[in-house]
């Protein structure tokens, strides 16, 4: 849906040059973000040509995030130009490779309009997303029940449109969409989250979602969900205390990587014992304390083992691709972990300093 943020990004990047503009197909969108565009590709491509600041648009012929990487016009560049959530590690290296400058956008509005998402036009929907900062499978009976720990959640505002199958809960985000359509309703939090995560599994549902995707998203701040051998948690406890919430956003970043393909089944080779179950519960518990004693070096410290707790359990978590990204972040980075256990989305780091071209995130209060 053409808008006046697309139109600012595009006559910036002609600002260096002639524009040729790559869009993902109808079916590369279907499998980034879950459904199909309301402009179909022709009718997209129309527009964009009809726009002065654009010499061109193709559709481009690939796949995922690097669905340009084989047209014409890509081989062919000076300049890769994207927005800020739009940039990641493997169109960086393809700029590498193919010697092209690599420029990122930082979503500035023209005049005085208002910045402008896909999102903000389909509907204002207030409803956040949720990031596990740690112990993240503990909300699941058949982990919890080897040692009992806590998931740490925070609720994240939708500032920008995450990807689908990328570990923020969207699908469970779509489910409260349904249930309540623009916003969280008022009410008592947990029996809202309750009916949350009932709507989503339904009797007879064969896999369960975890009850920590429910929490994350109507539970505002940050979150301690204690589970012993249940999809419940037993306890809950809360922060909204500014100095801690501004603290967690100060110094974490996002790296966007391919979306998990629909494929994908994390729960392949899996080796949960009681190691692995007590080492995560340990490294979440803390995460915790770190992160409410606003100890950076402890807090990553802390993210990062509970991350490889994880994948000592469920192995297909981290593949090399997804180490080589870790690899070229190590030396800038307290810590790191991925955003789900699906194998991609987002790579979550935490920081002294602010890393470039990575998303930062606003916990919802």
């Amino acid at each position: 849906m053409l808008h006046s943020g697309h139109v600012a990004f595009l006559t910036e990047a002609s600002t260096h040059g002639d524009v040729y503009v790559g869009i993902g197909s109808d079916e590369t969108v279907y499998r980034l973000k879950g459904r199909y565009p309301i402009n179909n590709q022709d009718e997209r491509k129309y527009m964009l040509e009809s726009l002065r600041c654009v010499t061109r648009c193709t559709i481009n012929s690939g796949s995922g995030i690097m669905d340009f990487a084989g047209n014409e016009d890509a081989l062919n560049a000076d300049i890769l130009f994207v927005n800020e959530d739009g940039h990641s590690p493997d169109k960086e290296e393809y700029c590498r490779r193919h010697e092209l400058l690599y420029l990122i956008s930082r979503r500035i509005p023209h005049a005085n309009l208002p910045t402008r998402s896909t999102t903000t036009l389909r509907t204002e929907c207030n409803i956040p997303f949720r990031i596990d900062l740690a112990g993240g499978w503990l909300d699941q009976p058949f982990v919890s029940k080897f040692f009992p720990g806590p998931v740490i959640t925070i609720s994240i505002e939708p500032t920008i449109e995450f990807n689908d199958r990328s570990g923020m809960a969207s699908s469970t985000r779509r489910k409260a969409i349904e249930l309540w359509s623009t916003d969280i309703p008022s009410g008592d939090r947990e029996k809202l989250a309750r009916t949350l995560f009932s709507y989503e599994n339904p009797p007879g549902t064969e896999i369960i979602s975890g009850s920590q995707d429910a929490l994350g998203i109507v539970l505002p701040g940050l979150n301690r969900l204690a589970y012993n051998a249940s999809y419940w948690p037993h306890k809950i406890d809360s922060v909204l205390d500014e100095s801690v919430l501004s603290f967690v956003e100060k110094h974490l970043f996002l790296v966007t990587l391919e979306p998990r393909e629909s494929t994908f089944s994390v729960l392949e080779g899996t080796r949960i014992d009681r190691t692995g179950a007590k080492r995560l519960a340990e490294a979440a518990e803390d995460c915790w304390n770190a992160v409410l004693a606003k100890d950076l070096l402890e807090f990553g410290r802390s993210f990062t083992d509970s991350f490889e707790a994880q994948v000592s359990m469920f192995p297909h978590m981290a593949d090399q691709n997804i180490r080589s990204v870790i690899e070229q972040y190590r030396s800038r980075a307290a810590g790191w972990k991925l955003s789900g256990a699906g194998g991609g989305g987002y790579l979550i780091l935490i920081a002294e300093d602010e890393i470039e071209n990575t998303i930062r995130i606003h916990i919802r209060r």
